[in-house]
């Protein structure tokens, strides 16, 4: 195993991330990807979890099998406006993280739910409230909210 030295220089100044044969610690599950390629094709992803209301649509959705009425959501999500709810719904069927599921009644009635791409967001998403949980908080653990999943 090479050292930091050994690090090679890529145009403009900037190191590079060690390759497998470069890597100091051998353990890393990311150990043959190329960083800069796999932060490229996340940023997509990226933006569209940090966009206001994605998380409070994920999370309901995350917390059963049942499919979440469109109106659930409108109830629930209060301070956001129909069409911020329904932008992101659209976003997240687009990129198919959730399934629309449209019913030809009167009234109207739209289900979503996850996908089995949506369910291994969902999963990671719950596990990164629980990092976060465990190390943003510096209080007595009864003062902790705790996620319930």
């Amino acid at each position: 195993m090479a050292n930091t030295e050994s690090v090679s220089k890529v145009r403009n100044g900037r190191e590079k991330l060690p390759n497998s044969k470069e890597r100091i610690d051998d353990k890393c599950e990311f150990e043959n990807y190329d960083a800069l390629l796999l932060m490229s094709e996340t940023l997509k992803m990226r933006k569209l979890i940090t966009k206001r209301g994605t998380l409070e649509i994920l999370i309901p959705l995350c917390c059963s099998t049942d499919p979440v009425r469109y109106k659930t959501f409108r109830q629930t999500m209060k301070g956001f406006s129909t069409r911020t709810l329904s932008n992101r719904l659209n976003e997240l069927e687009k990129n198919r993280i959730v399934e629309r599921q449209r019913y030809n009644e009167i009234p109207p009635r739209v289900e979503y739910r996850l996908t089995a791409k949506g369910m291994e967001l969902a999963e990671s998403l719950v596990d990164l409230l629980r990092w976060m949980r465990k190390w943003t908080y510096n209080t007595k653990r009864a003062e902790v909210p705790q996620l319930q999943v």
